[in-house]
């Protein structure tokens, strides 16, 4: 039996950090990662439509500060920053505390795990062709310098009666390997006959720290 780990979280504390940072009480802890799991998902539901890459929430003692990577920051700002605005005024009224929002640009989606992923989903779910959607991705990823990816997706691909999982790969993807900088996120496409889960891991290169 295998034993399966997240590439992220197999390499934290080598190089790799954790989403949420802060200190808490030891009887407030459980409480406070509720309260980072349930900020997180707000966040994702205001933004739906929007891809984004990653959500970052850093907590200190007089404030939280949350950093949103996308793809497209004019549409996470909206006009005039109101977007942004509205956001803020509807995390400061559902969740204690005060808040400041940061927005930064992810300047090659081509090499978000997460947002490779999100671009997959969203064509399946507009009936494109799987296979076409994948090897667009995988080739888009490897023209903008990824050493390496892999697309895993299951479900009942082109609305077949039974479910199967199919694999693409290209490059290199060294998943033992903790100093290799992999990318990975899980996505769902909701179609009209199911669910289709899909992984993406992305190999960026390998990091040497001094």
């Amino acid at each position: 039996m295998g034993h399966k780990v997240s590439p992220l979280a197999f390499r934290i504390g080598y190089i790799k950090t954790w989403k949420s940072t802060g200190y808490y009480d030891k009887k407030d802890y459980g409480k406070k990662i509720a309260s980072d799991v349930q900020l997180r998902i707000f966040i994702q539901k205001f933004l739906t439509g929007i891809p984004v890459g990653n959500i970052f929430i850093s907590h200190t003692n007089s404030e939280t500060a949350i950093t949103i990577y996308t793809a497209k920051t004019a549409l996470v700002l909206g006009k005039n920053d109101e977007n942004k605005e509205r956001l803020e005024r509807e995390i400061a009224a559902g969740f204690p505390g005060k808040f400041t929002i940061d927005i930064k640009e992810v300047k090659k989606p081509e090499l978000s795990a997460a947002l490779v992923a999100d671009s997959i989903a969203r064509q399946i779910e507009k009936k494109l062709p799987y296979r076409r959607v994948i090897k667009n991705a995988i080739s888009k990823t490897m023209e903008k310098g990824g050493l390496g990816i892999k697309v895993i997706l299951g479900g009942r691909l082109n609305g077949a009666e039974i479910a199967r999982v199919e694999t693409y790969k290209e490059g290199a993807i060294p998943r033992q390997t903790i100093r290799a900088d992999i990318d990975y996120s899980m996505e769902r496409a909701n179609t009209i006959y199911g669910v289709i889960g899909l992984k993406v891991w992305i190999y960026k290169g390998d990091i040497y720290k001094k």
